[in-house]
């Protein structure tokens, strides 16, 4: 099966320390991946430096996960300062006041607002321990995800298992789904608990799928993501 190398659904998160392993990384990765995640793990390792090289050198798409959470005023200034080096998406949290601060920031740009509904790492034991309200918690990623969209945020950031509930929101119509928490079959969970195949991500209603471990700790990363792209083409 031919793939394209446009195929950007899969995007692979660079959560390695800084930009020269970052770079290394999507040296070996070439052609196979044309859309890559930088996180705030490495905005102190070059983590902008390295967003600019692959997005106006290499033709790369970019997301910055931020997941951006202060005053409006804050945000939107940070905002406005991202907005500049032409990235493609940008997490902000879901917060109603904190999505349109970060949208007016991005006024005039084609920087996508994503709103992050509740970490794909954290279950309903997390949730008590940060004293979030009760309430099962597919109901409350659902319920933040329409607050997020109807505060204008682009798309949201939730786990496989929510999209399909998201998807069908009326606020969802020509929105974004992007989510982490997707393992190939067989792979090593991590510290995810919310997971899905690619395969069950997509038929689920999602845009992106955000892959990192399984990819980068391969023998052979291109070929670990031609497998998820081949998964996903079929």
């Amino acid at each position: 099966m031919s793939l394209s190398p446009s195929d950007d659904r899969l995007i692979v998160a660079l959560d390695v320390p800084n930009a020269v392993a970052g770079l290394a990384l999507a040296d070996k990765l070439g052609d196979a991946v044309s859309f890559y995640k930088i996180g705030l793990g490495m905005l102190t390792g070059g983590g902008l430096a390295l967003a600019n090289e692959l997005k106006q050198e290499q033709g790369k798409r970019i997301f910055l996960d931020m997941k951006l959470f202060d005053i409006g005023a804050t945000v939107e200034a940070a905002v406005r300062g991202l907005a500049q080096f032409d990235l493609d998406f940008l997490t902000v949290h879901g917060d109603p006041h904190v999505v349109r601060a970060a949208k007016e920031g991005a006024a005039g740009s084609n920087l996508k607002i994503l709103g992050v509904t509740i970490l794909t790492s954290l279950d309903r034991a997390d949730l008590d321990a940060a004293l979030i309200q009760q309430g099962d918690l597919p109901d409350l990623v659902l319920t933040r995800a329409a607050r997020a969209l109807d505060a204008g945020a682009d798309g949201v950031i939730a786990s496989p298992q929510e999209a399909a509930a998201i998807r069908a929101l009326p606020e969802a119509a020509g929105k974004l789904i992007v989510t982490p928490g997707v393992r190939p079959q067989g792979a090593d969970l991590g510290d995810q608990k919310r997971v899905a195949t690619p395969a069950q991500a997509v038929a689920n209603g999602v845009d992106h799928i955000v892959v990192g471990r399984p990819i980068w700790q391969a023998p052979d990363p291109a070929a670990a993501a031609r497998a998820i792209l081949e998964e996903l083409a079929a």
